[in-house]
């Protein structure tokens, strides 16, 4: 698609400067009760990590909620003055999917708050979709300018090269469950002129067991510059994954950048199966994680291939600090460390 679009809008990449990142920590009334114990370290972890170079925005369900983070986080070493704790109740945690979307428009950043209706309707998402707006009545963005879209669309679901082009796959964005009345083009015109797009691409294939996203974008791949993509690549012909995940690395040999030249394709390594308690499959992928200010924090899941997928992430990101986040007890759920975070760009916080 090659739709001009006002230049005065414009989504950022994700490696652009950051004011902070956005969580909304897990709780006992949420489907996080059973694994509650294993997974708040990992968010402790995550706050660590994002502290030591940028703010962070928290989310947390009433005022014993906040009260129990902020031990956590005291007891964790994080420093109190980079965290902002707000009340905003929440039906699960996933922040990339429920959180601001940010543009730079005319300059300066707005908030996109989309309608977030559980992945297609899968779940409860009431309280979900009402945080951002809660988070702006509180004055957590300062004066940024909030605008509510009347159109389902999760930050998982995209990726930008902050230069106008736009990756994601079809069985999300066109799954009936979220706007069942737009076509393809109906949705490329939409998103164009909500993100100020040149190009989206769609990718037909690729898919993880255990996913409930309809394969988002950021479980599959990730660019790491403007001509460079991280991908999940499967070299396990006996695993399920393997056609479709090969379907979908010829799908990406074909696209092009914006100078009409092949993209840089970094697979990522193929972690071991992991499964659940129950016995479903978990949707383990390196291609989740999160870059922030002078870093890229990486998931890892105890697995023999996680050296490997960090050397290449090192590799995509040069001059970025690797740091690597367990995130085994994140996948119980489903989704990983880019799932649960959402990158706020430079000037959309509350100044301190």
């Amino acid at each position: 698609m090659d739709t001009p679009m006002p230049a005065a809008r414009r989504l950022p990449a994700e490696w652009e400067p950051q004011d902070g990142v956005m969580l909304t920590w897990p709780h006992d009334r949420s489907d996080w009760l059973p694994w509650l114990a294993e997974v708040e370290p990992v968010y402790v972890a995550l706050a660590r990590a994002v502290t030591a170079r940028e703010r962070l925005l928290v989310c947390v369900r009433d005022e014993a909620h906040r009260a129990h983070v902020a031990a956590l986080l005291a007891a964790g070493r994080v420093p109190a003055t980079r965290v902002a704790l707000h009340v905003a109740p929440s039906n699960d945690s996933w922040a990339r999917d429920h959180g601001p979307i940010t543009v730079v428009d005319g300059g300066r950043p707005r908030l996109l708050d989309f309608v977030f209706n559980g992945w297609g309707g899968k779940y409860e998402a009431g309280l979900d979709d009402r945080i951002t707006a809660e988070l702006a009545r509180q004055g957590a963005f300062g004066a940024t300018e909030r605008e509510r879209v009347e159109f389902v669309l999760e930050g998982g679901g995209i990726e930008s090269d902050g230069a106008g082009t736009l990756l994601t796959t079809a069985a999300c964005l066109l799954s009936p469950g979220r706007n069942p009345s737009f076509s393809r083009a109906a949705i490329e015109q939409r998103l164009g002129e909500l993100f100020g797009l040149q190009r989206v691409l769609w990718l037909e294939h690729g898919a993880l067991e255990g996913d409930d996203t309809d394969s988002h974008i950021d479980t599959l791949a990730r660019f790491c510059d403007a001509g460079t993509i991280a991908y999940v690549r499967c070299d396990d012909r006996g695993d399920a994954h393997f056609a479709a995940l090969e379907a979908m690395e010829r799908e990406l040999r074909a696209l092009r950048d914006a100078r009409c030249e092949p993209y840089r394709l970094v697979p990522l390594p193929w972690p071991a199966a992991k499964h659940g308690r129950d016995g479903r499959r978990l949707p383990a992928t390196y291609a989740n994680f999160l870059v922030i200010n002078g870093a890229v924090l990486a998931p890892t899941y105890r697995d023999p291939a996680d050296a490997e997928a960090l050397a290449r992430l090192a590799a995509c990101f040069p001059g970025r600090e690797i740091v690597a986040i367990d995130c085994l007890p994140l996948i119980q759920q489903y989704g990983s460390l880019h799932c649960i975070t959402m990158q706020l760009p430079a000037g959309t916080m509350a100044p301190v």
